[in-house]
């Protein structure tokens, strides 16, 4: 998806992918606190008017970011997995993917915290009292789960054919997406985020290499 720089006036053209492109851009400026729809018209060089006819209101453009930031933190962990290097033992093999796919996971926090803040959000739809967003099993905020989910899988299979040292806890999946998810906001807007970066890759490391040894079960 092109960016759409500020300040240029929209002529033709897909009007609903320019929009979403001018919204993402405002996530990764702010967060989504930033996302709002006449905003998004402004920067795309349209009226309010012409931006309400592709979403109802900023609920709907919100979540249209959400689902394209949680694509890009998926593809952020799949950069992470191919660039990690193999081994010859098939275990440590897939726990170093599973270490990579979650270094990439607080990595794309770290980098795009604005991006990462909406890929998390819950807009509120009028006229109710707690968030609640549609939500359907293709949609690619699953897939940072699914990504980590079938790391364990493929060590659980392991276990299975006979590989020693290895079982796995029932759960892990959930455990190892908690781990990072809550390492990633405590980066981001909790006591670590004033770390030197060395200290906080030594953090980073440091639970990563608790995520997978928390994996293995007795």
């Amino acid at each position: 998806m092109a960016a759409i720089s500020g300040g240029k006036t929209y002529h033709h053209g897909d009007l609903r992918n320019a929009l979403i492109c001018a919204a993402v851009g405002l996530a990764t400026e702010g967060g989504p606190e930033r996302v709002v729809l006449r905003e998004a018209a402004r920067r795309v060089g349209v009226s309010p008017t012409a931006a309400y006819r592709h979403f109802d209101g900023r609920g709907e453009l919100l979540r249209t970011v959400r689902v394209h930031a949680q694509r890009m933190l998926a593809d952020s962990m799949e950069r992470a997995a191919a660039r990690e290097p193999g081994a010859d033992d098939p275990v440590l093999a897939a726990e170093r993917r599973l270490s990579a796919l979650c270094r990439g996971y607080v990595g794309f926090a770290v980098e795009q915290p604005g991006l990462y803040r909406a890929a998390f959000c819950l807009p509120r739809p009028a006229g109710t009292a707690v968030p609640a967003p549609e939500r359907q099993p293709h949609e690619p905020e699953v897939r940072a789960f699914t990504l980590l989910g079938e790391a364990l899988d493929a060590l659980d299979a392991l276990a299975r054919s006979g590989a020693p040292r290895r079982t796995v806890r029932p759960a892990a999946g959930v455990a190892a997406w908690s781990a990072v998810h809550g390492l990633s906001l405590l980066l981001l807007e909790g006591p670590l985020r004033r770390l030197p970066a060395q200290r906080r890759n030594a953090v980073v490391e440091s639970t990563l290499a608790m995520v997978v040894t928390g994996t293995r079960a007795p």
